[in-house]
C-alpha cells in the first residue's frame, strides 16, 4: 500500500490514536523523536542541543483542546518552560499553537492566554513564535498577532508555502521572525498548491524573497537539495548568516544538524515534549513521507513500523465503516 499525505493526515486527526498513543508512545519508541514527557526531561535534551552549537524551539504538544480546564493547563505548562529556559540559561525560545490556548473555544479567552504568556517570555527575553494550523485557523491566528504586536515584538510566525496567497502574507509580516515550511494539512485545491512540485517551487521563492528582505529567516526542511541551494543563495547575496537558520525536527537527521552547526550556520532543532506526540508525528510525515524512511533508518528500526502498523489497521477499518 502507498502510504501518502492524506493517509497521515486523517492518522494525526483519529482521536482514538491520539489518546492511546498517550498511553503507550514511550513503548513504542515515541522518545526518539518527542524530547520526554516531563520539562526535566526536556530541559536536559535541550542541553545537549546546547552543548553541541544548537539553538531549539520548544513545543509543549497538544491536541484536540476544546475544554478550557485543558487550555488553562496548557498555559501554565508553557510559563513554566518559559521559567525554565531562564533559570537554565538555555539557548531557546518557544513555538505554541493558538488552539492550544482556547483558539477553539472563544477568540478573547485565548488572547487573555496569549498576552500572559508573552510577557513572561518579554520578561526573560524569550521569543514566541506562532505555529500555523489548517486554513480554518490561519486568519485568527494573524489577528492575535497583530493584536498582541501593538504591545510586544517578542513574536513572530510560520507562513505555509502550499498556500496560494502564501508570499501575500509574507510580505504583510515581512519585518518579523518567520519560519517558513511547506505545510502540513490537507488543505482544498482553491486555497492551495496540490502538487509537490509547485509547492516546492513556492517554497524557494518564499525562502529567496525573505532572506532579501525579511528580518530574520528560519528555513525548516530536511530537504539536503533546498539546504545546499539556501547556502549557495546566501553566499551569491552576501546574506550574512546571522540573518537565518536552519530548522529540523528533534530526532531527525541529527548528523546533518551537527554537520551545519559546525560549518557556522545558525541551526535551531525543533524540539517537542509531551505525552501528546501522535498529532504532530502523523503531520510530519504527511508534511514528508520521506521523514518515515529517516526516523526507521536512525531511531525507530521496528518500533516505528509498529506505531504505523496500529494507525493504517485503525485507518483502513474507519474507511470501510464509512462504506
Amino acid at each position: 500500500m502507498t502510504i501518502t499525505r492524506d493517509f497521515f493526515i486523517s492518522l494525526s486527526q483519529n482521536k482514538i490514536l491520539n489518546g492511546a498513543a498517550k498511553r503507550w508512545g514511550l513503548k513504542l519508541g515515541a522518545q526518539s523523536v518527542v524530547a520526554g514527557t516531563t520539562i526535566a526531561e526536556m530541559v536536559e535534551s535541550v542541553k545537549q542541543l546546547n552543548a553541541q552549537g544548537i539553538s531549539a524551539t520548544i513545543d509543549n504538544l497538544g491536541e484536540f483542546v476544546f475544554e478550557e480546564s485543558e487550555a488553562l493547563e496548557a498555559k501554565k505548562q508553557i510559563l513554566r518552560v518559559i521559567e525554565a529556559i531562564h533559570e537554565n540559561k538555555l539557548d531557546a525560545h518557544i513555538s505554541l499553537k493558538p488552539t492550544q490556548l482556547g483558539l477553539d473555544i472563544n477568540y478573547d479567552f485565548c488572547l487573555n492566554n496569549l498576552k500572559e504568556i508573552i510577557q513572561k517570555a518579554d520578561e526573560y527575553n524569550v521569543f514566541i513564535n506562532f505555529d500555523t494550523e489548517d486554513h480554518g485557523h490561519l486568519q485568527p491566528t494573524f489577528d492575535l498577532i497583530d493584536e498582541l504586536s501593538k504591545d510586544f515584538d517578542n513574536i513572530g510566525t510560520v507562513i505555509q508555502a502550499y498556500f496560494y496567497d502564501a508570499h501575500e502574507n509574507l510580505a504583510k509580516y515581512n519585518d518579523y521572525r518567520l519560519r517558513i515550511v511547506k505545510g502540513a494539512y490537507k488543505e482544498p485545491a482553491n486555497l492551495a498548491y496540490q502538487d509537490k512540485k509547485d509547492i516546492d517551487e513556492n517554497y524557494l521563492k518564499l525562502i529567496e524573497y525573505h532572506l532579501l528582505n525579511g528580518k530574520f529567516t528560519s528555513i525548516a526542511t530536511h530537504d539536503h537539495h533546498v539546504i545546499q541551494h539556501v547556502k549557495k543563495f546566501a553566499k551569491e547575496n552576501d546574506i550574512p548568516t546571522d540573518k537565518f537558520e536552519f530548522q529540523m525536527l528533534y530526532g531527525f537527521r541529527k548528523d546533518m544538524q551537527l554537520e551545519l552547526a559546525n560549518e557556522g550556520y545558525q541551526f535551531c532543532t525543533y524540539v517537542p515534549f509531551g505525552n501528546d506526540w501522535y498529532g504532530y508525528f502523523m503531520r510530519r510525515l504527511a508534511e514528508r513521507p520521506q521523514n518515515l524512511n529517516l526516523a526507521a533508518k536512525q531511531v525507530f528500526n521496528k518500533k516505528t513500523n509498529t506505531i504505523i502498523g496500529i494507525g493504517a489497521g485503525a485507518f483502513l477499518l474507519g474507511r470501510m465503516s464509512r462504506k
